[in-house]
């Protein structure tokens, strides 16, 4: 799977790597993490690191993460014996199901915080590149609407994160008509998933799991 970095000019990324069934990773059974570092600096979202998993024949896994750039590679080994057993997986299993709708929950709740996360970044961008452009009164909304995104985002009320996004995208849409020159303003910066520019396997890990299905 692919991931990238979170922040601008990220230059290390860390792979922490769990097994169990469950969304959230403290719910499930730490079985190392390793740095890799030496990402050349670019905006977020941009670099690609490849991270793979392979099972030799003696049951020890092997993890490695890859910058497809400058092809940095770092890798760890878990032993067999090191993860969980077959009573425990069998409860884990279990209590997957049993929270079935908690984790759901939980999913689309990290996937809204990621959404806020990359629009908050794409407003702030769009406000240092093209915000003298924009009235003062729209940018005083602007600017009072990605206040508002930041206060919640990191909050567990999804719909209240949800109305904050939608505020701000459709104050931005000032925004979008001064990068087009006062063209329309039929769309602001939104915040595609993912992350902006990159391609549909590229994962943008700040908030994601690494889960190992059973291994």
């Amino acid at each position: 799977q692919t991931f990238s970095t979170a922040d601008d000019n990220q230059t290390a990324v860390t792979v922490h790597v769990l097994q169990g069934e469950r969304e959230r990773a403290s719910a499930n059974k730490s079985l190392g993490k390793f740095d890799l570092q030496g990402i050349d600096p670019a905006p977020r979202g941009m670099p690609q690191i490849e991270v793979t998993f392979d099972i030799d024949a003696n049951g020890i896994l092997h993890v490695s993460a890859k910058d497809k750039k400058t092809g940095k590679e770092q890798k760890i080994e878990i032993k067999a014996g090191s993860g969980l057993s077959e009573e425990e997986i069998q409860r884990m299993v279990a209590d997957a199901e049993a929270n079935k709708e908690d984790d759901r929950k939980f999913h689309e709740l990290v996937a809204t915080r990621n959404k806020a996360d990359q629009l908050v970044h794409a407003t702030r961008s769009a406000l240092k590149e093209h915000g003298g452009k924009v009235p003062a009164d729209q940018l005083s909304s602007i600017e009072g609407a990605l206040s508002d995104l930041e206060k919640v985002m990191a909050g567990d009320d999804k719909a209240a994160i949800e109305a904050r996004i939608e505020k701000l995208e459709q104050l931005s849409q000032a925004l979008h008509a001064a990068a087009q020159g006062g063209g329309s303003a039929d769309a602001g910066p939104r915040a595609a998933p993912g992350g902006s520019a990159q391609p549909d396997d590229v994962v943008d890990a700040e908030f994601t799991e690494v889960k190992d299905d059973k291994k």
